[in-house]
């Protein structure tokens, strides 16, 4: 990017350490929004953010029910902490979630990945936690360019009007 004002953010990268179907949407969110706006953006998946890009789980994620203290009922009530333990209780949560987010055409997270990478975003997953959690190439969506270690995405990252977010 030619000529660009100094401190001007021009590119976006995003790094989500967590599978949770919130922790996730923030990260796509961020990144789609980058894209749209012209900047670069990257995506790294790392730890259990790892699940986004896992083809059979990236389009199952759950809302954390236990230790999410933001969590609200319907009537806008804090949800007690205790009734996030009970069974099924994180899967009607989250089935509420994706409701809310289709009422606002809000897409998939593979779809999601096909809007960002389209637009010319970068998806890739940490080295680190694809070892860890034993995943091999063929299990990751399309949509990861690579397998990165932290210090290769940084290169990546790295430049003027570069800013790093974490989710």
């Amino acid at each position: 990017m030619e000529n660009q004002e100094k401190g001007k953010i021009n590119k976006v990268s995003v790094i989500c350490s967590k599978g949770n179907l919130e922790d996730v949407y923030a990260a796509l969110v961020l990144a789609n929004g980058a894209v749209m706006d012209g900047k670069e953006a990257k995506v790294f998946f790392t730890f259990f953010g790892l699940d986004a890009v896992i083809k059979k789980r990236m389009n199952k994620l759950q809302t954390a029910t236990v230790g999410n203290p933001a969590l609200r009922m319907p009537n806008g009530a804090r949800m007690p902490k205790l009734l996030g333990m009970i069974p099924g209780i994180q899967k009607m949560v989250s089935n509420m979630m994706k409701k809310q987010m289709d009422e606002l055409d809000v897409p998939p997270v593979d779809e999601f990945m096909d809007m960002i990478t389209a637009g010319g975003g970068e998806v890739y997953a940490c080295q680190l936690a694809v070892d860890m959690f034993k995943v091999g190439k063929e299990d990751l969506s399309e949509h990861v360019s690579g397998i990165l270690t932290v210090g290769e995405f940084y290169e990546k990252a790295a430049g003027e009007g570069a800013q790093i977010i974490f989710t």
